[in-house]
């Protein structure tokens, strides 16, 4: 298997799968098992969500790359003052070469939807972009610059953890492990976007955008109560994206961990795909 030197002179593992029209996803593939599986199932997580995709995406006739990008940042190599968009976006673009995929489809969930938007505005080198629980237009940088910064604070000075059972959806419900160094870098990411105006993004290329009906997250005090609209932005500015070449779509019930498993992910990303071909 290929490897990546990122940005910051680390190592990721990269992973090619099927074949056809390249697509680069950013997620673990492994299979998790034991504890830890039924700890992300009783937060509405699902331990196999990266192998079932790259799988589905694979026997739908696509080239699939990907790589634990996230697990690498924030298990393996934080990179707490150094990861800006700019260094987000020239690390996919390293996974890309080490595939040797010079044109290829991105899809990214949450964070790695807008890393998906950012790579789009610094390459020609997309075929189509498609975005899961994220907005395009209206996304709420300035929340989730507040909620990191919480999360640092948190990191610095961790509370005591809770007693009861992990609630999905509710931060408060499960112990708060992010090292500084983890937290750090994602206060970095937001930074580096106080200026970026969505309003201003123009693209030419296949577009694809969807989040849960009830993607909207609310925060308890240790989060200084911020609200983080997902959805509401996206549903707000449907007609205006669909207007400008967005496809758009809304996972009927679903909040943000429902609409990122691949029963969600692919009847949607798939004829996406295929239409771009």
């Amino acid at each position: 298997m290929p490897n990546a030197r990122l940005h910051d002179g680390s190592i990721i593992e990269v992973n090619v799968r099927g074949a056809g029209p390249a697509i680069l996803t950013p997620v673990s593939t492994a299979l998790i098992e034991g504890e830890q599986a039924e700890t992300m199932r009783a937060w509405g997580a699902d331990p196999h969500l990266g192998h079932n995709l790259a799988t589905g995406l694979a026997e739908a006739g696509f080239r699939v790359i990907t790589a634990d990008y996230e697990g690498h940042r924030l298990n393996e190599q934080p990179a707490p003052l150094s990861l800006t968009v700019d260094a987000v976006a020239a690390d996919l673009l390293a996974i890309a070469d080490a595939a040797e995929a010079e044109r290829f489809a991105y899809y990214g969930y949450s964070w790695l939807a807008l890393s998906g938007l950012q790579l789009a505005l610094r390459t020609d080198r997309l075929t189509a972009l498609a975005m899961g629980g994220y907005p395009p237009l209206d996304g709420p940088y300035d929340a989730m610059l507040a909620v990191t910064n919480s999360a640092h604070r948190l990191a610095l000075d961790p509370p005591p953890p809770p007693t009861g059972e992990a609630v999905a959806g509710d931060w408060d419900s499960v112990a708060f492990t992010q090292t500084p160094d983890q937290t750090r870098q994602f206060v970095t990411l937001y930074e580096s976007l106080r200026d970026f105006d969505d309003s201003q993004v123009r693209l030419e290329l296949p577009r694809l955008a969807f989040a849960g009906e009830k993607d909207n997250i609310q925060y308890g005090p240790d989060w200084d109560n911020a609200y983080v609209t997902l959805a509401e932005p996206l549903i707000r500015n449907q007609d205006a994206l669909r207007s400008q070449g967005w496809q758009v779509h809304i996972v009927p019930g679903a909040d943000h961990m429902v609409a990122m498993q691949a029963a969600a992910v692919l009847p949607l990303l798939v004829p996406f795909l295929r239409s771009s071909r």
